[in-house]
């Protein structure tokens, strides 16, 4: 079985737009043939399940950088151990909820007054019109990436050295930063490339021997980019290419954003299929 593993922002949407209009034909090819399309992403819940209904996608999908993973109930045989049951879905949670990572960061952040924003400081100051102004997202769009559940986002203004000073005293009262391609990730010991491994496995219990890839486009999907049998980085317009330690089954777009995830896939399909 085929298995697409893939970041959103930056990746299969536009970086600037947040469009997957280029990929739209491409994923009704593949959904026609059986392959998976898997979100994994720092997004919430609540932004996947809206995504996933534009895109008539009906998979289990992974959220805030591995930290939970949801299943629609029904979707393997069995519901997965250690799986809790809420609404339509089995969700496997690999971390604390979000209010203990703002409770660190409320302690931390005293020392770093005025050098950054929390997605909950900015709503509580600013309300949701504050987060879609720096998000570029709508106000809908805004309301749901506010609705984290496992991690907090922070939106890094002071210097690099003071971002490093910050960054280590959160480690040291223990979080765990993860930069993503616009916003610092603060949350638990989690990432994408061990959810991914723990979706996969459920598939290959259910249907034997798959073969998976992942795409991303920033740092915080190395993991799921060393992790997966196959690895598509996509070029961005923002920021340098994630450096990987593989060689082997690693492909690098040269278009951006949707472009270059179909490049990439149609690549992929080609070479180990």
């Amino acid at each position: 079985m085929k298995l697409i593993f893939t970041d959103l922002d930056g990746s299969l949407l536009d970086h600037h737009t947040y469009s997957f209009a280029p990929a739209a034909n491409y994923l009704e090819r593949l959904e026609a043939q059986g392959i998976p399309v898997i979100p994994i992403t720092s997004k919430t819940r609540a932004e996947v399940l809206s995504f996933r209904e534009t895109i008539n996608n009906q998979h289990p999908f992974i959220i805030e950088n591995g930290a939970a993973i949801c299943i629609p109930k029904g979707y393997f045989d069995q519901c997965p151990e250690h799986a809790a049951k809420f609404e339509d879905y089995w969700i496997i949670s690999n971390t604390e909820p979000r209010s203990q990572w703002d409770d660190i960061l409320n302690t931390v952040g005293k020392s770093f007054a005025n050098e950054y924003q929390s997605f909950s400081s900015i709503c509580a100051d600013q309300g949701i019109e504050g987060l879609a102004q720096l998000t570029g997202l709508t106000m809908e769009q805004a309301s749901l990436a506010q609705q984290r559940q496992y991690s907090e986002a922070i939106n890094w203004l002071g210097s690099d050295s003071r971002k490093a000073d910050f960054m280590q005293q959160l480690t040291d009262a223990g979080a765990h930063l993860l930069q993503g391609g616009r916003f610092l990730s603060m949350g638990g010991n989690t990432d994408k490339g061990r959810a991914l491994l723990q979706l996969q496995a459920l598939y290959q219990a259910q249907y034997g021997q798959c073969q998976s890839i992942a795409i991303g486009d920033s740092n915080n999907d190395i993991s799921m980019l060393e992790a997966a049998d196959s690895a598509l980085v996509i070029r961005s317009t923002n920021h340098d290419m994630p450096q990987l330690t593989r060689t082997k089954n690693l492909h690098q777009s040269n278009a951006t954003g949707p472009n270059g995830w179909i490049e990439g896939i149609v690549a992929w399909l080609k070479n180990h299929f």
